[in-house]
Order: structure tokens, then C-alpha cells, then sequence
């Protein structure tokens, strides 16, 4: 199939672009340093390629996407790295067949993988994102309850995420001291794993023996700001469906096919005017021209994560020939 032949909105993988991404990460994190995340792209499909790179563990955010994984035949090592106290999500994973692996950060959390089969957890700990995670000195405590419960308790977990678009003059000594915190945590602890990071800290973070990383495969316009090396490979592909005489136009895709909470999406050489539930609005911008009813847009999304889940297909391309289907099938909790 040729991509302008895709029913749109159509969520498209620019297959050059993706490879890059996967070598150039795999190159700084190679093989099990690197525990992809897969809730940037929920797709077995492209877990596998992951998988054929060379890096054989993951992590994830929901019991949906670790489940999807194992029945998939990647649960050779499988991180929750997400609280869950529900108790038939928490029994699934353990009746899964897979090494599944859960972020605790109370006694509630822990109680409630102990009582629900659970066999191993990271200590997730508080490193300054104001998310989950346990103060960093309770975290010596907290192991110790997970062992006297029955736990193996793996190491530590600990999400900078609050430093993953901080400026690059100050990034590196934020991430150390986040990281500083994780370290201290961790010899509290004990433990062979130190798990954090993501894709905007890459480069900074080198002291955590594995990299959650996940939107480097596909990149956003919000990391793309960030020069981190990788390729947006990642676009949807929208069919303008009007353009009006005052000198604008709309495309068939909005609110409910972008994820918006990392601002307005990217129309390729035009300027966004706003998007709403099924269209996005825009101006002529650089190319100084609108196009045609019927004629073929490329959207980058500012946010790859909350945009894939809006879908059910990635189409990728070479070119403009749609080589492969990658099912979208991780989505839900």
C-alpha cells in the first residue's frame, strides 16, 4: 500500500528514522542497560524489534502492557514501574508465567504484592518528581518489611522525570543531585538494580545500572526541542477536509487522535491555529500556500505517549510504502 492510500487519520513510523533511534540509543545503552519503556509506544510489535536489538527487558506503566508483553513472549524480565494495590491486576502478573517485577512505596504496596503473589519489587523512591515513590530515608525500611514479607527486593527505582526538558546548563548537576538521593536510597537498600532515567536524561545519568527509556523510538516535538540526537519518526498523517476563502484550513484529525497536554501538535510547513475534537486548524505558514480538499498533511505530535494510545495501527513507512503493520495493542490498564 502506498501511505497516501492510508484511511486517515493514520498514525505513521518513518521506518529510517526509527532504526536510527533504536542503533543510537542501543549505542549508548547497550543490551540490558537499557530497559525500554514500553508505554510510549504500546506495541508488542515494536517491543520486538527492540527485542531483536538486543534488549531483552522492559518496563512498563500498566498491568494491561505487562501482560501484553509476557503473552507476547517478552516476559523474560518485566518491570512494573507503576503502584497497583488492585488485587486481580497484581494476581494476573503473578499467574502470567513471566519474571514480573513491581514498584512498591508503602507498606500498602507491599502488603498487597506479598499477599497477592507477587515475588519480586523495587523500592521506589521519591527523587524530586513529586509523583510516586517513598521518601528517600524510608527506603531502607521499606525493604526491610518487603524481605519480612516474603518479597525479594530487587534494588531501587527512583523517575527524574521532572528533569527531563530542564536546560542543558543545569540539567547535569540536577540530574546528579536527583540521583545523589536515588544512590543513598539505594545503599539502604541493597540489591543488584538502580532503575530510572528516561529518554530526556540519557545522556546525564549514569548512575543507575538501566535506562527506563521509551520515547526515543519515535520522538515529539517536545523532545525534539531538546536536540537529544534522535529522529521524529513518529507522524499522523490527516486529510484536509476544508479550506475557506478568509485563509485557512482543516484537517481530520484533533483532540481525540493528539495528545495535547505538551501543546499544539506540528503541521508540516504550515502554522496550527488550535485543534478541536476532530480537526486541527491551520494557516498557510512557511509554504505560504494552503492545500487542496483532498490533499494529504503530516502532523508531528508534541506528545508521543497519550498520541499512540489514541490509535489502533502504526503503518510503517519507506518512502511511501507502507512495509509493515504494528498493532497497537497494549493500550488500556
Amino acid at each position: 500500500m502506498n501511505v497516501n492510500d492510508l484511511p486517515t487519520p493514520a498514525l505513521v513510523v518513518n521506518a529510517d528514522a526509527f532504526s536510527h533511534n533504536v542503533a543510537a540509543m542501543g549505542a549508548a545503552w547497550p543490551g540490558a542497560k537499557l530497559r525500554p519503556h514500553v508505554k510510549a509506544f504500546k506495541s508488542t510489535s515494536l517491543a520486538k524489534e527492540l527485542d531483536a536489538a538486543g534488549h531483552h527487558t522492559f518496563c512498563a506503566a500498566t498491568s494491561r502492557e505487562v501482560l501484553g508483553m509476557a503473552a507476547a513472549g517478552l516476559g523474560q524480565d518485566l518491570l512494573l514501574a507503576n503502584e497497583t494495590v488492585n488485587p486481580a491486576r497484581l494476581q494476573a502478573m503473578a499467574d502470567s508465567g513471566a519474571r514480573i517485577t513491581v514498584a512498591v512505596d508503602s507498606d500498602a504496596t507491599v502488603a498487597a504484592a506479598a499477599s497477592n503473589r507477587i515475588r519480586e519489587v523495587l523500592i521506589d523512591v521519591d527523587v524530586g518528581c513529586f509523583r510516586c515513590g517513598c521518601p528517600p530515608t524510608d527506603a531502607g525500611r521499606l525493604a526491610d518489611l518487603a524481605r519480612a514479607s516474603g518479597l525479594e527486593v530487587r534494588g531501587v527505582m527512583g523517575y527524574e522525570g521532572h528533569l527531563m526538558m530542564e536546560p542543558g546548563e543545569t540539567k547535569k548537576d540536577r540530574v546528579a543531585g536527583a540521583m545523589a538521593l536515588l544512590t543513598n536510597a539505594h545503599q539502604a537498600v541493597g540489591g543488584d538494580v538502580v532503575s530510572g532515567g528516561g529518554t530526556g536524561t540519557y545522556r546525564e545519568n549514569r548512575w543507575v545500572t538501566e535506562l527506563q527509556a521509551g520515547s526515543y523510538t519515535l520522538m515529539d516535538t517536545a523532545y525534539a526541542g531538546a536536540d537529544l540526537g534522535f529522529q521524529s519518526a513518529l507522524l499522523l498523517w490527516l486529510t484536509v477536509v476544508s479550506v475557506n476563502p478568509g485563509g485557512w484550513a482543516v484537517a481530520d484529525g484533533g483532540l481525540k487522535a493528539l495528545g495535547m497536554d505538551h501543546g499544539d501538535p506540528t503541521v508540516i510547513g504550515h502554522r496550527v491555529l488550535y485543534c478541536s475534537d476532530e480537526h486541527v486548524t491551520f494557516t498557510a505558514g512557511d509554504l505560504g500556500t494552503l492545500p487542496a480538499v483532498g490533499d494529504k498533511v503530516q502532523v508531528l505530535p508534541a506528545h508521543v505517549d497519550p498520541t499512540v494510545a489514541y490509535h489502533e495501527l502504526l503503518h510503517v513507512v519507506r518512502g511511501e510504502d507502507v512495509i509493515d503493520t504494528w498493532p497497537i495493542d497494549l493500550r488500556g490498564w
